[in-house]
């Protein structure tokens, strides 16, 4: 065997340095185009509708309450029976989205949408209209959401 035909059968890095340099280039381009979407108030509020739900969810007061205007806290027993009938009646509630967003100084209104039941379940989609008011420089939810 000649030593050109030892070279050819030798495995290479090329393909793997290839694509590590492309999975680089993906993830740079990810984040470029992510840090100019920016933090400002509709993706705050979408978050904290998110938030607050998931606390419910999982029966969680302490989480609930830190997504929750002081004005619509409750409780601790209140909520957490609220939700368990909830739960009885529609089976979990998911948030399917957060739209029409108007935010006037340190209070906010949008269009959240649920749906009740599995995750993969959209035909019971109900719509609310909610509110929200920045409490300590953080959007909170100051409405009850369809139960």
């Amino acid at each position: 065997m000649s030593g050109d035909e030892a070279d050819r059968d030798r495995p290479t890095a090329t393909p793997f340095l290839l694509a590590l340099v492309i999975i680089v280039v993906v993830i740079t381009a990810i984040l470029v185009i992510n840090r100019g979407e920016g933090d400002g108030d509709p993706q705050q509020i979408g978050r904290v509708v998110v938030a607050q739900n998931d606390a419910l969810q999982r029966q969680d007061y302490q989480a609930f309450k830190a997504n929750t205007c002081a004005a619509k806290q409750g409780t601790e027993k209140e909520v957490l029976d609220r939700q368990r009938d909830s739960v009885a009646k529609h089976g979990d509630r998911y948030v399917d989205g957060t739209g029409n967003i108007a935010v006037v100084g340190d209070t906010a209104t949008a269009t959240v949408k649920y749906h009740f039941g599995t995750a993969d379940e959209t035909d019971t989609q109900v719509s609310a209209d909610m509110m929200f008011t920045r409490e300590d420089g953080q959007w909170k939810v100051c409405s009850q959401g369809p139960a």
